[in-house]
């Protein structure tokens, strides 16, 4: 049995890791997720490792710039409006500089890679300058090899979430971009409902099943200025706060926000498609 859980409300894709994404209306997806999205990374040539904002005293300023996908490259727009392409022989060059750090583009991460993910917590008390305690993440646990996916290829979040946070929030609102969710679930419950879904499968439209694996734990990411967007910290502490919860059975209370998916039968999503929730974990929807 299933039920009808809402709709999808928004979708995004990143198609560079830690860049600003695109919204777009419909994507098709696979087991590496949405078509295109965390297609491309930057690799620190110093420590062999892959740059994320989860480190943001190295990498926020990957934020400042926005990639969207064209048809034969990735496109980059800077901070400044300059428009660079994924082809275009200086990139590292030209990305090397807005990070101020030597850094190459590449479309497959190297055997055993690796990323820093700054302690949150400590990112809030010292602030995003200071050098604090990182923890070592390996990629893509729940992904398939040779994808750029922190764990699972698929992030969703619900509206309920979203309105929760901005209820607890002290300005009373959280944008959706902080969070980098692929789907947004429009959804009538209350509360941080995400939760919720871990362990059950979701299909979305006509053919495409996801099945929830875990909640989200939350980076510092959320907290940093987003394009034009300006530092907020309260994306995250409103939840370290108000919603610590074990993102896998076994783990610490920690605070979430979304949950992480794999695909299980493939297919196209489009805004506005109805998303229908199995009625207990471990039930197959047809």
């Amino acid at each position: 049995m299933e039920r009808v859980l809402g709709a999808v409300g928004a979708l995004w894709r990143h198609p560079v890791k830690s860049m600003l994404g695109q919204r777009i209306h419909a994507a098709e997806v696979t087991d590496r997720g949405l078509a295109g999205d965390r297609r491309l990374a930057l690799l620190d040539r110093e420590t062999g490792k892959v740059a994320s904002a989860k480190n943001p005293r190295l990498w926020r300023a990957l934020l400042t710039c926005t990639a969207t996908l064209e048809e034969s490259a990735t496109r980059i727009t800077t901070a400044d409006g300059k428009i660079l392409r994924s082809t275009d022989a200086g990139i590292d060059d030209a990305l090397s500089a807005i990070v101020g750090r030597a850094v190459t583009l590449i479309d497959t991460p190297p055997s055993g890679a690796t990323l820093d993910r700054s302690r949150p917590e400590e990112v809030l008390r010292e602030g995003e300058d200071a050098e604090v305690g990182a923890d070592i993440v390996q990629f893509g646990s729940a992904s398939p090899t040779g994808t750029f996916f922190d764990f699972a290829p698929v992030h969703l979040m619900s509206t309920s979430t979203l309105a929760r946070v901005g209820a607890l929030h002290p300005y009373g609102a959280v944008e959706a971009e902080r969070y980098r969710p692929n789907l947004v679930i429009d959804t009538d419950g209350a509360g941080f409902v995400d939760h919720g879904w871990v362990g059950r499968e979701l299909r979305i439209g006509d053919r495409l099943v996801l099945r929830v694996v875990a909640s989200t734990p939350r980076c510092a990411v959320p907290t940093l200025a987003h394009g034009a967007l300006p530092r907020d910290p309260y994306a995250l502490r409103t939840l370290a706060e108000h919603h610590r919860v074990p993102a896998l059975p076994g783990r610490a209370p920690e605070p979430c926000a979304g949950v992480y998916a794999q695909v299980l039968r493939p297919g196209p999503v489009r805004r506005g498609d109805t998303v229908r929730i199995s009625d207990s974990a471990g039930q197959s929807l047809p």
